[in-house]
């Protein structure tokens, strides 16, 4: 079933098109990951799809009774709001539908017509089990106290209360822009397994590599103006585009072989005369096009001349910070040496950021020392662009630090051509910083912390609003890098790649040293959780020898299979009849809601059978 049908799609900014003519369409169970580099629209088209933004061309057909859910980057809610008003906002209609079964369970006169209204919005939604989703949803997104109110949270608490929201309106279609920015890593694995689900509908923005890869079962990529579309993973877009990029590169250089031919046959033909076959002069300006397309890729170039790192680096001895009664860190100890590449890992609020400044002298410990090198040279990138001032034009912030930058090889270039390297042209750096986009502000901060020639780089979820071409930049500049590298990110295939080590926060203070990398330390707990589940149990001396033949089951727990199968069968029976009945036109408020609770509570018998007899039929 066709979901949502976009033809013709277009759009401009300021006399420039982000894209022309573009198609596409998503049916029911189809994930699609939408990609390309900061700048191409990406945003702006899930824009288009949702209705928030209308194009300059083309239309969008949304199938009728289909519900579509949106996230976007920055969602805004008025500061007094409470977290449960967002959560069960008036337009989620299953909490609607739920909100309004309760209300007349707990009004015995409530007029019979609403109440059976009431149980059939109920049935639509299959809303009976709708609070044990809500616990679901809300503890594993981490979604803070109900009671609070919304100006009271951080960023990354109002993007996941977003999320949650999202989620519990359970809408037909599922539009996000960068879902995972701003969740931890087992909140994000949860959120890939949930996305994965077979009748879940998605079309997604989002530059993690691994939950791409996971989810998506679609790859559509904007690039130059247009829509290509790659059935396939993350790895077969990278060879599919490698390939149309290839051929796209002879295509060009074919017809501006030609073009020259073609030209010179458009000069020798007499201007004044019809003398010119106009099906060759209409291919002639097709040519013309063609042979004009630009191939140049702007690519991020990072390269720095490193601090001279001398033999003492950082020491860290057994450090504390408590905020009130929480404890983030307890007698923690780390001598950091040459060529460390270490992750910090860790949930939400256990105090990543607060280590992160304490080993960069910007926070005291409650106790402990922090001794840095006399050559350590920090490179502290935050999360917040805090560094940059909103009234100084981008080339002013550079030249604030260094007129001229000195790179890997010695030699130097001035602050300008050190902003064109990270793709701010000559017409950009005139700009104010304010009016930079997010990704621009991030690649500004990234700009002047490099600048200051660090040997010593702290990363504080450095991949947010990065493009992918731009992760891989990044990733190929600190895998060369020779000094220590610190960094938090909830990217797992970033981390992957760079770093050897975690330091794992549990909780409670307690900081893990993990040698390997985030798949390693997954692997690892995995393979503890196994260990513990298989641990044999100690079972009490029986005299009775069981026969070769005996099942792993005892006498009496294959006649409870045995019994359980009818049992479900019964239950699954009169559930359909208790339907049934609820659909028949009574108008009797007692009977409808005994018959209404009695398939609540058959769904609950259900759920415990149906789990008891699938324990019983594995070991069976």
């Amino acid at each position: 079933m066709n979901y949502l049908s976009a033809e013709g799609l277009s759009k401009s900014y300021h006399d420039k098109w982000l894209f022309r003519n573009l198609s596409v369409g998503i049916s029911q169970g189809e994930k699609y990951a939408l990609v390309g580099n900061n700048g191409v629209g990406k945003s702006t088209l899930l824009k288009i799809l949702t209705g928030e933004i209308q194009p300059d061309g083309g239309t969008v057909v949304v199938r009728e009774g289909i519900r579509l859910g949106y996230l976007t980057q920055q969602p805004t809610v008025d500061d007094n709001v409470q977290v449960k008003d967002v959560l069960f906002h008036e337009s989620n209609e299953v909490a609607r539908a739920v909100k309004e079964y309760e209300d007349c369970l707990h009004h015995p006169d409530v007029a019979p017509e609403r109440m059976q209204a009431a149980l059939e919005k109920m049935e639509e939604f299959s809303a009976w089990d709708y609070d044990a989703k809500v616990q679901e949803v809300t503890g594993r997104l981490g979604v803070p106290d109900m009671d609070k109110k919304f100006g009271e949270l951080s960023g990354g608490q109002k993007k996941r209360i977003f999320l949650a929201q999202l989620l519990l309106a359970e809408p037909d279609l599922i539009i996000m822009d960068e879902p995972t920015n701003h969740l931890d890593l087992s909140a994000i694995e949860w959120l890939e397994n949930y996305l994965s689900g077979v009748n879940m509908t998605v079309i997604m923005v989002t530059h993690d590599r691994y939950f791409l890869d996971a989810v998506a079962t679609e790859i559509l990529e904007i690039d130059r103006g247009q829509l290509f579309r790659y059935h396939g993973n993350y790895a077969y877009f990278l060879e599919k585009k490698s390939e149309r990029e290839e051929m796209l590169k002879s295509e060009v250089e074919k017809a501006r072989n030609l073009m020259r031919k073609e030209l010179e046959w458009m000069r020798r033909q007499p201007k004044a005369r019809g003398t010119k076959a106009k099906y060759r002069v209409d291919a002639f300006y097709e040519l013309q096009q063609k042979a004009s397309t630009d191939l140049r890729k702007e690519r991020l170039e990072l390269d720095i001349q490193e601090a001279r790192q001398g033999g003492k680096i950082l020491e860290v001895h057994d450090i504390r910070k408590s905020w009130g009664s929480q404890v983030v860190i307890e007698n923690f100890s780390y001598t950091f040496k040459k060529f460390d590449r270490i992750g910090v890992v860790g949930q939400n609020g256990v105090g990543k950021s607060t280590f992160l400044d304490i080993l960069t002298g910007r926070l005291k410990p409650d106790g402990g020392e922090v001794i840095p090198g006399v050559t350590t040279r920090f490179g502290y990138f935050t999360q917040e662009a805090v560094s940059l001032n909103p009234n100084h034009r981008v080339i002013e912030e550079v030249k604030e630090i260094a007129e001229f930058i000195t790179l890997s090889d010695g030699s130097q270039i001035s602050a300008s051509k050190f902003l064109d390297n990270f793709l701010f042209p000559p017409e950009k750096q005139y700009t104010f910083v304010e009016k930079l986009s997010g990704g621009e502000k991030k690649r500004l901060q990234l700009l002047k912390l490099l600048v200051t020639n660090p040997n010593f780089l702290v990363l504080d979820e450095p991949t947010n609003d990065f493009d992918i071409d731009t992760l891989n930049v990044l990733e190929d500049f600190l895998e060369k890098f020779t000094g220590c590298l610190l960094l938090v990110s909830h990217d797992r295939y970033f981390m992957d790649h760079l770093v050897d080590q975690l330091f794992v926060f549990e909780g409670n203070g307690q900081i893990r040293k993990f040698n390997g990398n985030y798949t390693d330390y997954r692997a690892w707990v995995d393979d503890q959780k196994a260990a513990v589940e298989e641990k044999p149990v100690a079972q009490p001396k029986v005299e009775k020898v069981e026969s070769a033949h005996s099942s792993k089951l005892s006498y009496k727990e294959r006649q409870e299979l045995d019994a359980l199968v009818a049992e479900i069968e019964k239950l699954e029976l009169e559930k359909g009849e208790e339907t049934a009945r609820l659909s028949g036109g009574s108008t009797d408020h007692a009977e409808l809601q005994e018959r209404a609770e009695r398939i609540a509570q058959i769904d609950r018998l259900l759920e415990t059978k149906t789990a008891r007899w699938m324990a019983l039929a594995e070991r069976a």
